[in-house]
């Protein structure tokens, strides 16, 4: 079964998620914003073997802890600059000192990365960032900072375009079926069909 553990982690509570396959016991880590020992304890105990770490976009409390947790890297082509540029992941917002990270895998649309037996559809959605993706597996969309409950991605820090983020969101994840549950980058999950009734932005 596929299945997740979320925890909120750095100085901006990033949602970040171990997603894994319960029977093979492999799985994959989606926004690691800050090392946290709790999920490498997570990961130990539950004797799963990961095999990437997928960056939803490149700001910095999304990113900083991909070179601690030493995981291969996935990010998508138009945001693999933030990972190591200051003045487009944003670290000086937030004090950080920038690890050196090395992007092992390029995303794009339509791509799939394999969880065990199962597989994670990457969703190209620009807008908070050029380069944002989300992950969609059944009904389980891991969004980033796309869309939020009752709530989308700023669009006023570097590479954000407002036109780009409400395409996304009514184009792509509004195009899914009403059910599908949205696991932000921050704050509380929500559904595609609340967020079409109740979205204030869209």
């Amino acid at each position: 079964m596929l299945t997740f553990k979320a925890f909120q982690v750095g100085l901006l509570g990033t949602n970040c998620y171990v997603v894994y396959d319960d029977d093979k016991k492999e799985g994959v880590l989606i926004d690691p914003g800050a090392y946290d020992k709790r999920i490498s304890v997570f990961i130990k105990d539950k004797h799963l073997k990961i095999t990437w770490t997928l960056n939803t976009h490149g700001h910095i409390d999304h990113i900083l802890g991909d070179a601690d947790f030493g995981y291969p890297v996935a990010i998508h082509g138009e945001d693999e600059l933030f990972l190591n540029d200051p003045d487009k992941n944003m670290a000086p917002f937030i004090g950080a000192k920038m690890p050196k990270i090395k992007a092992s895998r390029i995303l794009k649309e339509g791509d799939n990365v394999e969880v065990g037996a199962y597989s994670l559809k990457v969703l190209h959605t620009p807008g908070h960032t050029p380069g944002g993706v989300c992950f969609l597996c059944g009904d389980m969309l891991f969004g980033g900072d796309t869309l939020f409950a009752e709530s989308v991605g700023r669009t006023d820090l570097p590479g954000g375009d407002t036109d780009a983020l409400i395409r996304s969101i009514t184009e792509k994840l509004f195009a899914l079926p009403d059910n599908v549950r949205v696991f932000p980058g921050h704050g509380p999950e929500t559904t595609v069909r609340h967020e079409k009734r109740h979205n204030p932005f869209i």
